[in-house]
């Protein structure tokens, strides 16, 4: 099997296991919005809440797990679309 084949059935299964209570679509929107839009997002929802959010700026992918850790949150995962991320993060506390 060629490595592309195996990166679509790795995004596959990812996507199979986390079910996603709400979608933060930031794509367009550049550092440090993504995580902003996150953070104001998740003060609405309870704990327990897996957030997925779509980002088309690469930084993202590293400030918006760097924070989730920080602040106490479980960070799921990051997925690589065509031109943008799919971060998923479940909201602990």
């Amino acid at each position: 099997m060629d490595s592309f084949s195996s990166g679509l059935r790795r995004q596959h299964t990812l996507q199979q296991q986390i079910k996603v209570d709400k979608m933060i679509d930031t794509r367009g929107i550049y550092c440090p919005g993504p995580l902003m839009e996150l953070i104001r997002v998740m003060r609405l929802f309870a704990p327990g809440t897996v957030f997925e959010i779509l980002s088309s700026d690469k930084i993202s992918t590293k400030d918006i797990p760097d924070w989730t850790v920080k602040c106490g949150h479980e960070y799921l995962g990051v997925e690589k679309r065509r031109d943008y991320w799919r971060i998923f993060v479940k909201k602990i506390k």
